[in-house]
Order: C-alpha cells, then structure tokens, then sequence
C-alpha cells in the first residue's frame, strides 16, 4: 500500500466522518420538536460518561470528551434557531433534495426512507414541509405520492419544476476506461440507455441514485459508476465523468410542497381532488364548468380510490381572489360526491 492510497483511504474516512455529524446534526432538530428547553445536562453528562468508556487506545476519553463538547455546543446552536425543516424521498443529493433546495435554500433537507414517512411526518409536525414528485414528462405518474394525497389531510402551499439531468459519477482518481458496471435507480438507466449502450456499460438496478453515489463512496469500487444528480456527486466526493448523460432534454419532474395548514396567499395555481357519480356525463359536468369560467386546466389525473371508484386530481390556473374561481368552487360541492381543495400556491418552473 503506498502513501497515496493510505492519503485517499483518509479521505473517504473524512467524507462519511462529515455525512455523520451532519445526520446527527439533523437528528439534533428533530429533537428539539419534543423537548421544551434546548439545555439538558443530564442528557449531556450520560453520553460524555458512554463516550468517556468506550474510549479506545488511539483515541483516549479526554480527546472523546473535548470532541462531542464542541457536538453538544454546534447541536444547541442549531436548536436555538428557528429553523424550518423539508423531508423529502431517498439519500442526500436525491432529486427531490435538488428540487427542495431550488424551493427554498434556507430549508434544513431531511431525507425519508419512503414517501408515507413525508406524510405522516407533515401530518403530526415532525417537519414543516414535505416535498413529493407527482409526475415526470418521461415516467409519468408517482402513482404513490399521488395516492397518499388523497388519503392524508395535508394540503399544497407550493409547486416546483425542475429539469433532470443525470451525471455519471466515479470515485475519485477512477479511470473511466475501467468501469464496467453503472449503478442507479431503474429509471434512471432507462433514461441513459443510450449512453449505456454507445460505451458498453452494464446498469445495475439500485434503490435510488444518490444513494448508489453514496454506495460507490462507502465502498470505494474503482471498476463502478453512478448515475446520479451532480448535487450527489459532489456530496459524496466523486468526479464528475460525464455531464447531461440523459437520451431525451425533455426529462423533467413536478414537484409539490406540502404543509399541515393551508396556505392563505392567493398563489397562481390550484389544485383540487374530488370524485364523482358512476354515471356518465358526471365528469363532463365538472369539466364543463371551467371551460364555461374559462379557466385554464394544466393537469387531470384519475386515481383508484375506493373499490370501484376513482379520485380526479385537477390543477388549474387562477388565484384565491378571482370571482370566477370563486364560483366554480362552490358549484363543485354539489356537482361531486367529494370535493376538497389542495390549496392555491405558487408554481415555480425553471
């Protein structure tokens, strides 16, 4: 082994050394939502005592105790601000996380193992936001989050669309010409078959593409790639092999932000969810109401709810203020069986 390998073993070492504090630090938020003062020294003391124990012979429990001091004083400081949080689906440089920090980059990012954890999460405030994809111009429908609308009280107090654009990505120093295998999310590869193809790479189907970044860097396979958001590759130390990777340009993904309580702003969009009759011409009444107001539909979608029936998702464009909004509203609560409306918000594109 020479010191050059040794030198970028410390690296990786270093790269997951400041992933952790960061988790601990997010971990330190949410903590703060269940206690009522941010000091706790019986806290403190217990783990300065665990730490002091387990203390090892290169690292002694003085340096242990000095090191999770400066934690405890980074964790309070974090605690004593008011710092809105955005769970979002997936590892740290997921798309969702590109599209949240596009929303609000002073939002503290926390990731979620699944979709229904956003929800729940939102729904008892654990967090003050959620971030979910709805649909994507290639994959079409998250029939999932798309699901959970319907069955979770939370409401939309904003939209963003982003533009998705894979990388491949490597650990540091890798030889392009070495890696055989590419790992990502299977819709991911879809997107890149070209590429994987034009230069011989083998996709390897993997549970979501930051988290096959963070995989390479964790395990530091030089013969592998990745197919992730450049925000990934970055956060996770890989180089950059090769930039826009994906076969269409026209790859782009919607993304709604949701909250507890409803957003009060007169916003430019609105979304709304109801179900109708089983009987024909029930949705061509409902339809028929926002070409008569002449308010412009940008999206209906039909989901299986109940056995048998189906919840219709419609967004369409118009303010809380506007009279003719107004009225089709109201129209609705007859003319449908259930009616709720998502919320009026701000759509954002970029």
């Amino acid at each position: 082994m020479s010191l050059e390998a040794i030198r970028k073993q410390i690296d990786r070492l270093d790269g997951k050394l400041i992933q952790l504090l960061e988790e601990r630090m997010e971990q330190a938020i949410l903590a703060k939502r269940f206690k009522k003062q941010v000091e706790d020294t019986g806290r403190e003391q217990a783990i300065l005592d665990k730490i002091r124990e387990s203390a090892q012979p290169l690292v002694d429990g003085d340096f242990l105790v000095s090191l999770y001091q400066l934690i405890f004083r980074q964790s309070k400081a974090l605690q004593s601000q008011s710092l809105k949080t955005i769970a979002f689906q997936g590892e740290h440089g997921a798309y969702s996380e590109v599209a949240a920090k596009s929303w609000h980059p002073d939002y503290i990012n926390l990731p979620c193992a699944e979709f229904a954890d956003i929800f729940e999460g939102v729904r008892t405030g654990l967090y003050d936001y959620g971030i979910v994809p709805v649909e994507n111009t290639l994959g079409g429908l998250v029939s999932q989050a798309n699901d959970l609308m319907i069955r979770t009280p939370l409401y939309i107090c904003g939209a963003i669309e982003i533009p998705i654009s894979h990388c491949l990505a490597a650990f540091e120093g890798t030889d392009v010409r070495e890696i055989q295998d590419v790992y990502s999310h299977p819709q991911a590869l879809a997107q890149c078959r070209g590429f994987l193809s034009e230069n011989n790479l083998k996709g390897v189907h993997y549970y979501d593409t930051a988290g096959a970044a963070k995989m390479l860097s964790e395990k530091g396979l030089t013969n592998s790639g990745a197919i992730c958001s450049t925000l990934a590759a970055k956060m996770y130390n890989l180089d950059i092999m090769k930039e826009s990777i994906e076969d269409y340009e026209i790859n782009r993904t919607r993304f709604l932000i949701l909250s507890k309580e409803e957003n009060k702003e007169a916003g430019n969009k609105c979304s709304i969810v109801f179900s109708t009759a089983h009987k024909s011409g029930t949705l061509f009444n409902v339809l028929e109401k926002f070409a008569k107001a002449r308010l412009n539909l940008t999206r209906i979608e039909s989901i299986p709810n109940e056995k048998g029936t189906y919840a219709f998702f419609l967004d369409f464009i118009g303010t809380r203020e506007n009279e003719k909004v107004k009225d089709v509203l109201a129209s609705l609560t007859t003319a449908t069986e259930k009616f709720r409306v998502l919320g009026f918000y701000e759509e954002i594109k970029l």
